[in-house]
């Protein structure tokens, strides 16, 4: 319960419910116990009093008597010492405690008698209040008086024959000690009483209350986690609180419903960012990420052929494509027909993003690969039910036979919102995302899969990936819009290499550096004997020609 009681969510400190309720009901138990306990003492003490002033009465009578025969022998003998002994000794017969008194003094003020702590004092200190009295007619009665810090209860009642006043008093402090004694053990005994009536009721109540702490854990813990989930409520009662958790359940499963549905339209990162900070910004900043382009190529072709099917075929490839993407911590910056544009590197604690932008690249292509062999499957089928297509089922065929292309680049670029906080969308832009695309187009020139950059390359080289991939340097491109050349990479997945491919790998490379210095007769006759897609381009440039003036290695591309 100590952990529970200290536990704080942000700066707000949480108390268990059962504790508060417990702690509420002890200190209304404790006040009204506290309370009936004082008012019974106090109706008790003025009982006692009325009780004490009768037992002083009935003593002040007793030493008024015995004064009145005291007096007679007095008179007779006229020795004051001994009337005064035997009036103090007869005094002392009705004394209960230590702080009992009785005095007898004059109008003047002169003792004749006294027995007891304080009471010449207390004489002297009442008489010019009995002599007011007397004056007014009343020669005996009670009071209370205070002498220093003590209260005393006094009788009182003039001797004619002595021309004296006769006082009898008692100190409450010591009248009230048994009552106070008794106050202290009866006080002492509720609080017991009510702890242990505490401890039973808060077991009681956290019985009762048992579902109402699951609630409460369970929403502690989607707290901290971040995370709605559902309150197991197996078992719970049919009572309110049970109601309330089954409550939380369906708002629970109502807004991860809508979270389910949030995040089909934006990334993850964004979609966490709602969820953390209950709201989304327009704004943005400059980071280092991965860029992939994929686009389906003959797309024009397909979409004339298939007409408003076409949308079934797109959902078909990018409901795997995706996946892919973000299997590998990857978000879509944005979908537009046959385009995607994925961004690696936004989210937290993945591989090196270069890297994973590769494998998600040659995932894409597994799934077209998957979904081309499916069609050819589909088509042998087909085929041993009838002997040949028609002209217009093999275009329809052709059409659903997908093949893409992807380029990767990366760099610095703007990641964020942007548009108004009426509609705004999460996008990245920058230079980098430009080349992605530009070397997705490129693939259609060298015939290759997949193709990256420089960047790339070097990412996932020094970050310890590179034994994954061997990156064949395909050309130096100067691409349209630019004015400087960059070095485009064909990375390929060494485990599916062959010795004949590693062979043309090489042959190819050789002919390049050719290539590059203007030595294009060796360069064509080393190419000639490698069997790489990306070879033919190369061939149609330089077959029978010779290398232009001021060539410099770089191929400057005339169109996007």
């Amino acid at each position: 319960m100590g952990q529970k009681l200290f536990r704080k969510i942000g700066k707000t400190r949480i108390f268990p419910f059962s504790l508060r309720v417990a702690f509420i009901f002890s200190v209304f138990m404790l006040v009204s116990n506290f309370a009936t306990n004082y008012i019974n003492i106090a109706l008790h003490q003025e009982a006692l009093v009325e009780q004490l002033r009768l037992l002083l009465v009935e003593n002040l009578k007793e030493i008024y008597t015995y004064a009145g025969n005291q007096y007679e022998i007095y008179e007779i003998q006229k020795d004051l010492n001994q009337v005064q002994t035997a009036l103090t000794n007869r005094a002392k017969t009705t004394f209960k405690n230590a702080g009992a008194i009785f005095a007898m003094l004059d109008a003047n003020g002169n003792v004749l008698a006294a027995v007891g702590a304080d009471a010449e004092n207390v004489g002297k200190e009442t008489l010019s209040l009995l002599l007011e009295n007397q004056a007014k007619g009343t020669e005996d009665g009670f009071l209370f008086f205070k002498l220093g810090r003590e209260d005393y209860i006094l009788v009182y009642k003039y001797h004619p024959r002595w021309k004296a006043f006769i006082i009898r008093g008692e100190r409450l402090r010591e009248f009230y000690a048994r009552s106070n004694q008794i106050f202290w053990i009866v006080l002492v005994l509720i609080i017991v009483i009510s702890l242990l009536l505490t401890w039973v009721g808060l077991r009681l109540l956290r019985s009762v209350t048992k579902y109402l702490h699951v609630i409460t854990e369970s929403i502690l813990k989607m707290t901290q986690e971040q995370h709605l989930d559902l309150i197991d409520l197996r078992g719970a009662s049919n009572d309110d609180i049970t109601f309330l958790g089954a409550a939380f359940n369906s708002l629970s499963s109502t807004v991860n419903n809508l979270l389910f549905i949030f995040r089909k339209f934006v990334n993850k990162d964004i979609a966490l960012q709602a969820y953390r900070e209950k709201e989304v910004r327009l704004e943005g900043r400059e980071k280092e990420l991965t860029i992939l382009f994929s686009d389906i190529k003959s797309f024009t072709f397909i979409t004339e052929t298939l007409g408003t099917d076409i949308i079934k075929l797109l959902n078909l490839h990018y409901d795997r494509a995706i996946r892919e993407i973000l299997h590998r911590d990857g978000i879509i910056g944005s979908i537009i027909g046959d385009a995607l544009l994925a961004v690696f590197g936004v989210l937290e604690g993945g591989k090196n993003k270069s890297y994973q932008a590769l494998q998600a690249a040659y995932g894409i292509q597994t799934v077209a690969r998957s979904l081309r062999e499916k069609m050819q499957e589909k088509k042998r089928r087909l085929l041993e039910l009838k002997q040949d297509f028609t002209e217009e089922e093999e275009r329809l065929f052709k059409a659903v036979m997908l093949e893409v292309g992807v380029g990767i680049d990366g760099g610095r670029v703007f990641y964020g919102n942007i548009g108004s906080y009426e509609r705004m969308t999460n996008t990245v832009i920058g230079d980098n995302v430009n080349a992605a695309s530009r070397l997705e187009g490129l693939t259609r020139v060298y015939g290759v899969p997949v193709i990256c950059s420089e960047y790339v390359k070097n990412d996932v080289e020094f970050n310890g990936y590179g034994e994954e991939f061997v990156f064949v340097e395909l050309d130096q491109v100067q691409v349209k819009g630019k004015t400087q050349g960059k070095r485009i990479y064909w990375p390929l997945l060494r485990r599916e290499m062959h010795e004949e491919t590693k062979r043309d790998i090489e042959l190819f490379a050789r002919a390049l550096q050719h290539y590059y210095v203007g030595e294009w007769e060796e360069a064509e006759r080393l190419w000639r004997g490698t069997s790489l897609p990306c070879v033919p381009v190369f061939l149609e440039r330089i077959e029978g020609k010779k290398p232009p003036k001021g060539w410099n290695g770089i191929w400057t591309m005339t169109s996007k």
